[in-house]
């Protein structure tokens, strides 16, 4: 079930990041960590902490409740 979750949120990064034009190094920048790990998040790859869905959510300008609708 788990894996469920995980494309859901990579599935949501990934379209508010384009709905925002950003790339994955700018959303990086505002989160406050590496584009790389923003890149494993979209592909589905990383389980997420709830500190770092917060400061995703936060640098898309979103509540990290929207990342997993």
């Amino acid at each position: 079930m788990d894996i469920q979750y995980r494309k859901r949120v990579a599935k949501n990064v990934r379209a508010y990041r384009k709905k925002m034009a950003l790339s994955q190094e700018s959303l990086a920048e505002r989160a406050d960590m590496h584009w790389t790990f923003i890149s494993g998040v979209e592909r589905g790859k990383y389980n997420l902490s709830l500190s770092s869905l917060v400061r995703i959510a936060k640098g898309l300008g979103r509540e990290p409740y929207e990342l997993l609708k």
